[in-house]
């Protein structure tokens, strides 16, 4: 850890709150576009507003997804040089990959609970759509082979240029394995890789002091397009799935104090501000350079930080795994079709692994419900009574995303006594 961060210690606070800011100012400027610009057909006027703010929330996108690919292949392969045996590696990656198997059960299980017990789809009563009605998503298969062609890359920068998560994880341990073995003939490299990370950290500190215009921008096309009545005619379902999302929160957080104790609240401090970004702009990616940064000022080992936290951005999104079942289930009830309990926990068997295979697809979570339901005969059509929310929900799934892995990699480091 360098020296010199302790006197910066008064700003991230500082960005929080303008994040924050960022954030109501946003959905009030989007209501008042919204009330402005009202009438039955969209105006013009407020499309191009839209765009504009679309515009700007995407520039930080960009930014943000340009510093992801650098920033693992550096962390994960200096990380695994710096632990310099492989077993060690293999038995942080195992107990890495135990505990989001176990959260992503956990998930999954709480939605499909928690939907069976508050039935937000009942009251609906949708007839069946005409067979072929479109959803207008992409068509991804979730195949074995998909899955595969996801995992391992054929060429580095390919996976680089597609911010392939999974596959940069793949190429950085054969890439850091291979630099541990090698020792001290790999030792220039793996200087010049960790000056890179810094690097890339460093960029990052700089695309933040935008973050608050981003998320200020993508409220406010939000709620500009929707109003707050879209809010309130979903209100049932939106306030269901964030009681659903705040229990998992508190669940995770409870399972991580059983770990960290005294330590948890301090964590959560640390990583306010990566789950306010992740809420702000609905991507739990734009928190990614920074909550790796707070998770290592935490106390975090760098090593187990740089291989936990990317391996939990493909296999560990615990709000997403959790929506899964929540909305597939919400579409069978919205057609008032009966699914026996050994069908549900075959949908989430399914769930549990095509999931792990599109992570770096954009919407991903609903393009697996889509060919998820389609497997159960529920009509994919069904996914449009959630398109019009699915940016709020996304929102709420995001930072428990962040949520999730923050106290994933806080744990693998106290499991691997590496926490400070």
């Amino acid at each position: 850890m360098p020296p010199h961060t302790h006197h910066h210690e008064q700003k991230p606070n500082r960005q929080t709150l303008y994040v924050a800011a960022a954030l109501i100012l946003g959905i009030v400027a989007g209501e008042l576009l919204n009330l402005a610009f009202a009438g039955p057909e969209p105006s013009p006027a407020l499309q191009q507003v839209v765009a504009v703010l679309t515009v700007l929330t995407d520039i930080f996108l960009r930014l943000i997804k340009m510093i992801i690919a650098p920033l693992v292949f550096a962390t994960l392969v200096v990380g695994m040089a710096k632990m310099g045996d492989i077993q060690v590696i293999g038995r942080i990656g195992i107990k890495a990959m135990l505990w989001f198997f176990s959260a992503s059960i956990f998930s999954l299980l709480l939605g499909m609970l928690l939907v069976n017990l508050f039935q937000p789809g009942t009251s609906l009563h949708i007839p069946f759509p005409p067979e072929g009605a479109s959803t207008g998503l992409p068509e991804v298969e979730p195949t074995l082979q998909n899955f595969v062609a996801h995992v391992f890359p054929k060429s580095i920068f390919e996976a680089m240029a597609a911010n392939e998560i999974l596959q940069i994880v793949v190429f950085s341990i054969f890439f850091g394995v291979a630099s541990a073995a090698l020792g001290d003939l790999a030792h220039p490299m793996v200087l010049l890789l960790d000056s890179l990370a810094h690097i890339m950290l460093k960029i990052t500190s700089y695309v933040m002091h935008y973050a608050p215009v981003a998320v200020f921008s993508a409220i406010a096309s939000v709620v500009a397009q929707n109003g707050m009545t879209v809010l309130l005619s979903y209100g049932k379902f939106i306030g269901e799935f964030y009681f659903a999302l705040l229990l998992l929160g508190g669940l995770l957080a409870g399972i991580g104090w059983v770990f960290l104790g005294r330590r948890l609240p301090s964590l959560l401090r640390h990583i306010r501000e990566p789950m306010l970004l992740a809420f702000g702009t609905a991507s739990s990616e734009s928190a990614y350079p920074k909550l790796l940064q707070q998770l290592e000022r935490f106390g975090c080992d760098e090593k187990v930080c740089g291989l936990v936290l990317p391996l939990g951005y493909s296999f560990n999104l615990d709000g997403s795994m959790m929506y899964m079942t929540f909305a597939s289930l919400f579409i069978a009830q919205a057609y008032g079709i009966d699914m026996p309990l050994s069908e549900q926990l075959l949908m989430l068997l399914v769930l549990l692994f095509t999931s792990k295979g599109v992570a770096g697809v954009p919407r991903a979570s609903l393009i697996i419900i889509a060919a998820t339901l389609s497997m159960f005969h529920i009509p994919e059509a069904g996914l449009l009574l959630l398109l019009g929310i699915d940016q709020v929900l996304d929102m709420g799934r995001s930072t428990t995303n962040v949520l999730g892995n923050s106290i994933a990699a806080a744990v693998v480091s106290r499991w691997e006594k590496a926490l400070r």
